[in-house]
Order: C-alpha cells, then structure tokens, then sequence
C-alpha cells in the first residue's frame, strides 16, 4: 500500500520517508500539524494534535493517526483506524443546522446524514474517504440541464438584455447581448463535482479513474478563479439545484455530492500552509490534504455522544455546547473574564401531571420549560491521564470554577481510554475553616459550590461510551 503511517507527537525525519523528496516538500508547505526542528544536524518534523491525510508528491499518502497514551505503537493502526472512522462518521452525522462543526475544518458538517456504513475491515483514512465519495457517486451522473447563458453575438437569439445592451453595444450595434437557455453538462454541481473528482483521482485506481472520467468527460473543472471563491459557487451549485427538474433520489444524491465535492475542495486552501517551495508552478496544483485538529474534533465527539445519553435518559436534559458566560465583573459591572464549559447540561423543572387533565398537563410543562438549574458542567480533553494524581492543577482549578459558578451538583473532567478497565473517580475536596470561627464554618458547608461532585470521567474511544455506571452518578445530582 502507498501509505505512510505516523501517530501524534512522532519525530519524522527524512529516514522515515521512501522518497527524499516528499520530507523536503512537507517542510517547505509549513503545515500547521507540524512543527519544524534541527536536532544533531538533520533536520525533524513534529507531529502535533493533528490526524488526517496528506497527499506527498511521490504519489505516497501520509496518514496521520492520534497516539492516546505512550503505549500506542504500530500494532495498534488497525484498532486505532476503526475508532477514528467511528469517530468521523459520527461527526458526519453532525444535524448542519445544529452549528456542530469541526473548527479549522468548518465545512465538515457539510457530510449529508446518510453516510455510507463503515467497512468491516479498516481502510487507512486516505482509502475510507474515496469510499465514502464514490458511494455518492454512484447514485449520481451527470445530466444535462437547461440553463440561462448571456452572449454578446452577431445574431438575435433569446432574449435581448436593454440595460447590458446599452451599456456595451452602444459602439457596435451589429451585436446583441442575449440571454437564452442552453442544454449543457456545465451546471455549477457538476462542475463542483467534476473538481472533486479530479482532486480524487491520485488516490483511485487506474481502472476506475478511466471509467469515471468517460462519464464526467464533458464536464468542465472549476478554473483558478473560481476555487478562489469556492464558497459563492457552492451557493450558487445549491440554489441551482434546487430549481432542477430531478426526481427526489437523484436530487438527493446530488446534494449529498456537492456538500462533500465543497468539503474536499475548501481544504485545499484551509491547510497548505505559508509554503516556502521555490517549485512555485506547481503551486495552483490540487493536492489532497485533510487535517483535523484532534483536540477540537474529540472535545465535539465526546461532547455529542454525552449529549444524547443525557437525551435517552430523560427529555428534562438539555444539552447547551460552549457556551460563553461572564465570570469575573470589576467594580463598574464591566467583564473582566469569561468562562465557557465544552458542554453544559440544564435539566428543567419536572412535573407530575397525572392526576390533571390534558390541558392543565401542557399548560405546566410549559411554565417549568423555563425553570430550572444546571445539573452538570463538563469538560473534555483530548490529553492522556494515566490515574487520578495525574490531573493537572489548571483542569481542577477548571473543574472548582465550574462548580461555584454554576452552583452545579455534578462537574465532570470527560478523557479518553483505551478500553473499559477504567473507571469513573470522584474527587473529594477537602476543605480548610478556621477552628475560632463557627459561624463561617456552618456558613462554608452549607454552599453549594462545595458540595457538587467532581469526577474524572473515561470515555472508551472504542465504543464511544463513558465507562462506569453512569446513570447512579446522575442520581446524586
């Protein structure tokens, strides 16, 4: 296979690389996922909080995976290549409209929710992403469709634009400025896709490339100036699809393969980097490159996967997703600091309506909606955290923060594993009064702040599940 495997945090040197060539050309493009040494005379790329996939010039394809703990080595890649597709089609998965996205790659949600079931067996990323896109393909071909086309021509044809016709035509009046429509390959979708294909091609074989290029031949690719603003005529591509005459299927798949064709062709700008390579012809080149900053993606898949356990429990949760309160004011009421927990549960107000009739029942289900209290404040970090000593002084900080400021019962510090061996630990606080001072000390133990529970909560990357009972640790809330 044309894959080069490499983890988080690994030291790449050009000894790691089949071909010269492809180190020199990763150091020049000055990708955010990596971070340029000198050490004992050669030169090293770091590998930072990043996975995704690059194409190399060779041809080769680097595949970067996350490293959860010290122990992950390279008899490891299958088991980590099945729960991070697990992970990025859950991600897919992300409602558009709920502004769930991955940052850096903030198109990502753009994946329609009938993504393709997981193979059983586990592709590198490079592999798993031209699955996902041929499947849409393949419910998908390109149709003509009528379209408006404006030319300035000798003949009268269509419809004559007054307004352009004499704002240009004024010189020449042997030319017409018409409108007309056009039976053609060249809708903006097609041409979105036709792109997306294209930009795909290094990583297809031989045989199906060919055949997929017969079918798309008379499709013309998105030229420089357009991928400048790949984002307008992705607008554009959606409204005129909107208005085509396509049975429902078709016009599905059609928008399935736009959203995805945007995606893959907006990372072509979002992560090249500075680029110092004096090569500059091949710089207008399309080259696969996909980099998910692995802090922000697990911090919104555990964030999602929490969500909906709380959801399944009872429909009183409510999820709210970083959001942003004031902490600190001055003495004027002006803010000095904000805070912004990765996923806050509010749990509203219960009510026993089962003794009242049906209307009464809806009318109090109503009213408590906006009564309530926060019963969880959580926060997610993608860091290793071999036992309970090893949290960090700044996450406790954190996790206290959280606790006085929303005067919750439960605040959690969520982290990756590898398994379900280990298990959720509540830390106790111990607290300090002064042995003269009773009346403080009767005050102090009777806050809120003080009595909420913290816990250091697994999450099994595996299954994409909390490890322990959580549903007990729910209850003492």
């Amino acid at each position: 296979m044309n894959v080069i495997t490499v983890f988080e945090h690994q030291r790449l040197t050009v000894h790691d690389f089949l071909h010269a060539s492809d180190f020199d050309w990763l150091i020049a493009q000055e990708f955010a996922a990596f971070t340029i040494k000198r050490k004992q005379g050669q030169w090293q790329l770091k590998v930072g909080h990043y996975i995704g996939i690059i194409l190399l010039p060779s041809g080769m394809t680097l595949e970067i995976l996350p490293k959860l703990n010290q122990s992950t080595q390279s008899s490891d890649i299958v088991q980590t290549r099945h729960w991070v597709q697990g992970m990025l089609s859950d991600l897919i998965h992300l409602d558009v409209h709920n502004n769930r996205k991955l940052p850096n790659t903030k198109n990502f949600g753009q994946f329609s929710s009938q993504s393709t079931p997981l193979p059983l067996k586990e592709l590198p990323i490079s592999d798993w992403l031209i699955e996902q896109f041929l499947q849409r393909l393949m419910d998908y071909q390109p149709t003509k469709h009528y379209q408006a086309q404006v030319d300035n021509q000798v003949a009268l044809q269509g419809r004559l634009l007054i307004k352009e016709q004499l704002r240009h035509n004024s010189m020449q009046p042997h030319k017409f400025i018409c409108e007309s429509s056009v039976l053609s390959h060249d809708m903006l979708a097609n041409r979105l896709i036709k792109s997306a294909l294209v930009y795909l091609m290094p990583l297809l074989p031989q045989l199906i490339s060919s055949k997929l290029l017969q079918l798309w031949q008379q499709v013309s690719t998105l030229n420089n100036r357009e991928m400048q603003q790949v984002a307008l005529i992705y607008a554009q591509a959606k409204r005129q699809l909107d208005v085509q005459p396509l049975q429902k299927q078709k016009l599905h798949a059609a928008q399935q393969l736009g959203d995805l064709a945007y995606w893959l062709l907006k990372q072509t700008t979002a992560a090249t980097g500075n680029g110092i390579d004096p090569n500059r012809q091949n710089c207008s080149q399309l080259r696969l490159c996909l980099l998910i900053d692995m802090n922000q993606a697990f911090e919104q898949w555990a964030s999602q996967r929490i969500a909906s356990i709380f959801q399944q429990i009872s429909s009183n949760y409510r999820p709210f997703y970083q959001t942003q309160s004031v902490w600190l004011n001055d003495a004027e009421g002006l803010a000095c600091l904000s805070i912004r927990p990765d996923l806050l549960i509010f749990e509203t107000a219960s009510d026993d309506c089962q003794n009242q009739n049906d209307t009464a029942a809806s009318q109090t289900k109503a009213k408590n909606k906006t009564k309530g209290r926060y019963s969880h404040v959580i926060d997610i970090k993608w860091k290793y955290l071999p036992h309970a000593a090893a949290i960090s002084a700044s996450d406790a900080y954190q996790l206290t923060s959280y606790a006085q400021a929303y005067l919750s019962g439960q605040v959690w510090l969520v982290y990756p594993v590898l398994g379900s061996d280990r298990q959720p630990v509540a830390l106790k606080q111990q607290t300090h009064y002064g042995s003269n001072d009773s009346d403080s000390s009767d005050d102090n133990k009777n806050n809120e702040s003080i009595d909420a529970h913290l816990w250091l909560m697994p999450f099994d990357v595996l299954t994409g599940t909390l490890n322990g009972e959580v549903l007990p640790h729910l209850d003492k809330a």
